[in-house]
């Protein structure tokens, strides 16, 4: 049994474009999430410095 090992380099580069494009989607929709919560969160009330 013989490995094509041409072949298993151009599999290596399709599987490496493929973890990079799913790295990229992750931070994009971590991305949105935290843009929609800074924009859709609760509001923190504003504490009075001259109270204390």
């Amino acid at each position: 049994m013989s490995v094509d090992w041409n072949l298993v380099m151009a599999c290596l580069g399709i599987m490496v474009k493929g973890m990079i494009g799913i790295f990229i989607v992750i931070l994009v929709i971590w991305a949105l999430v935290a843009l929609l919560n800074r924009f859709t969160g609760e509001k923190k009330p504003k504490e009075d410095k001259k109270a204390q």
